[in-house]
């Protein structure tokens, strides 16, 4: 699961602990309050920045030249202080369905030796780090005309900045228990160092030991799935070849930089704006109105609000967020049971996946060099036909729910619920035209939903809380920190995966598979389901992208198509328990007890199945509009 788990330490100190560590607690305190002023500052700034260069470029035809140079160096200085944030807060993304299952003693164990590992990767990547910077310091910007070591020097403070977080949280186990761990670490850097020469003579076999043996084992164990995947590259790269260790850095930081993904932390502050102005809770309304009376109605509500409003957000968490608590209250008094809702609501999770602007969309264009605007234009209808798959099972459910109390809204009030939320409703379609049309790149078109979501709540529905928005921006730096950061690693293992020749060799197995293209894409959706249940969807396709899509390729398959498969068979697998993040994550949103939950999600998923082999098995769903 994904957690945000507090760092505030649970164990209790007597009165002398407490006054040993008040110094370090001040200094803990303040550096908190730094790291998030400063993310929060520079998201607000690259918001504005890139809102600019549309206004200069459409309105006034004017571009600015300067502003991909200065988005480039705030958005890797906004990566690193977004992903300290994630650390303090334990977000970065985690697989704790087995931790979960062990003792609190265990847990507390391997939670200590996670920070702990975490904090020697940071001292080890420290040398390679500052190699990295010395490098880019004889580099000069084309437009700014200044030295790269500006934008390379985030990458120091980072690993300085996270290795202090890892040793303050290490502190919360108590002086013995840190100790302990860091000592356990300590020893199993010594031991893997001594055996480097070994390693060094097994060639391809290292991609086993460290990548299918290392990867799952750190993974499994509760660490971040991030450092997991950077520990494991770090490793190979350092003791089973002679690549210096300095190349995983400069990976790490494309990465994180590439200006596509600042689409992210945009997107998401988006979706914070569409819940505080009032936006979704006008849709959620009108479409109450609407169908509430029919048997079943606010099921068919969750399924069109849940995909109306990943047109917005582009944050799963976000949408759900934003849908739940304003529909499930009604729902049960309806009579609906919460366990059934959740379940419903994790189906149109996965479903709307690939509803645009889905953050899972733009990663799969910054990996793969496809069009953002056609991946965003081939997600609309296999969606839609995906949710009109589950309305048809609400349908055939709707026999056997409670019809309640509800009564048919009067034709003026429906009317009137619509001309309210007309500019909500919009906004997806401004989103969509304005990449589609050229107005704005995907990167920023989110300002514009900004910009729009600000005057429509301070205009039209006059609710908008100023007080709300510099802890959103920390939240939401913090969020994107933890994406920006697994984004970077995933890059970086690809890379080494890809550099040691078992690209090939993989192409070559997959193509002596019987059955050619349709095997491939059998294949693929099993591969993508299982990563998607494991690994969480954008680590999952930043990770196998570059090793699959050139496979599609050769195999003369669409890869627009083949994209929407993909993460559509993704989406299956991160919803799916009894490992799918998703699910638990819904769960976690809707109230609702997961094992409750599963038993009403099986016929959802089943559904879902059948609608992906359908787009798989017709390409035209996912290519037909295209130009």
């Amino acid at each position: 699961m994904n957690n945000a788990e507090s760092a505030t330490p649970t164990a209790t100190h007597d009165r002398s602990e407490v006054s040993a560590y008040s110094p370090l607690r001040a200094f803990e305190t303040g550096l908190n309050r730094v790291v998030e002023f400063v993310a929060a500052v520079l998201l607000a700034v690259e918001t504005v920045i890139l809102f600019a260069g549309v206004v200069a470029r459409y309105v006034f035809h004017h571009p600015l030249v300067w502003t991909d140079e200065v988005n480039s160096i705030l958005f890797l200085w906004l990566g690193v202080f977004g992903a300290v944030l994630a650390l303090r807060n334990w977000q970065h993304m985690r697989m704790t369905t087995l931790v979960d299952m062990l003792p609190k003693r265990i847990q507390s164990v391997l939670g200590g030796l996670g920070t702990a590992l975490i904090a020697a990767f940071m001292i080890l990547l420290l040398p390679s780090v500052i190699e990295h910077v010395q490098t880019e310091s004889g580099v000069i910007t084309p437009s700014l005309e200044i030295s790269m070591f500006w934008r390379a020097a985030a990458m120091p403070v980072g690993v300085v900045l996270l290795l202090i977080e890892a040793l303050l949280r290490l502190r919360h186990d108590g002086l013995r228990n840190a100790l302990i761990s860091l000592a356990s670490v300590a020893v199993l850097v010594v031991v893997l160092t001594l055996l480097k020469p070994i390693f060094l003579g097994l060639g391809q076999t290292n991609l086993a030991i460290f990548f299918l043996l290392g990867v799952p084992l750190m993974v499994f164990s509760g660490l971040p799935i991030a450092f997991a995947f950077g520990a494991a590259t770090f490793a190979y790269l350092g003791l089973g070849t002679h690549v210096p260790t300095s190349v995983f850095v400069a990976r790490l930081d494309a990465g994180m930089a590439q200006l596509l993904l600042l689409a992210i932390p945009t997107f998401v502050f988006l979706g914070v704006l569409i819940e505080m102005t009032g936006m979704a809770e006008r849709m959620i309304v009108f479409l109450s109105n609407l169908l509430g009376h029919v048997r079943g109605g606010l099921h068919y509500v969750l399924v069109v609000a849940m995909y109306l409003v990943s047109g917005i957000s582009g944050s799963k968490a976000a949408d759900m967020a934003a849908i739940a608590p304003a529909l499930f209250p009604e729902m049960e008094k309806l009579g609906h049971d919460r366990n059934s809702m959740t379940a419903l609501l994790a189906a149109t999770g996965a479903q709307t996946e690939i509803v645009p602007p889905s953050l899972i969309l733009i990663a799969v264009g910054s990996v793969s060099g496809l069009s953002i605007a056609a991946l965003f234009t081939a997600g609309l209808l296999p969606a839609a036909m995906l949710g009109a798959m589950l309305c048809a099972i609400v349908f055939f459910q709707s026999r056997r729910m409670p019809h309640g109390k509800a009564e048919r809204s009067p034709a003026a009030k429906t009317w009137m619920s619509m001309l309210i939320a007309l500019p909500a409703l919009l906004l997806p379609f401004v989103i969509r035209a304005a990449v589609v049309e050229g107005v704005a790149t995907a990167t920023e078109v989110s300002t514009i939903g900004i910009a729009y979501s600000i005057v429509v709540g301070l205009v039209v529905y006059r609710k908008f809380e100023w007080r709300r928005i510099y802890p959103t921006l920390v939240a939401t730096a913090s969020l994107s920190g933890a994406i920006l950061f697994v984004t970077g690693a995933a890059t970086g293992m690809a890379w080494a995966i890809t550099q040691s020749g078992f690209s090939q060799s993989l192409a070559s197995a997959i193509g002596s598979v019987p059955g050619g293209v349709a095997s491939f894409i059998a294949l693929s959706i099993l591969l993508f389901a299982i990563l998607g249940s494991v690994l969480e969807g954008l680590p999952a396709i930043v990770l196998f992208g570059p090793l699959m899509f050139p496979i599609a390729r050769g195999l003369g398959v669409n890869e627009i198509y083949y994209a929407i498969v993909a993460i559509m068979a993704m989406s299956l697998g991160l919803f799916t328990p009894p490992f799918g993040i998703g699910f638990y994550i819904t769960c976690a949103i809707g109230g609702a007890d997961p094992n409750k939950a599963m038993r009403h999600l099986w016929p959802y998923l089943g559904v879902l199945a059948i609608g992906v082999l359908i787009i798989a098995a017709v390409p035209w769903l996912s290519t037909g509009f295209l130009k």
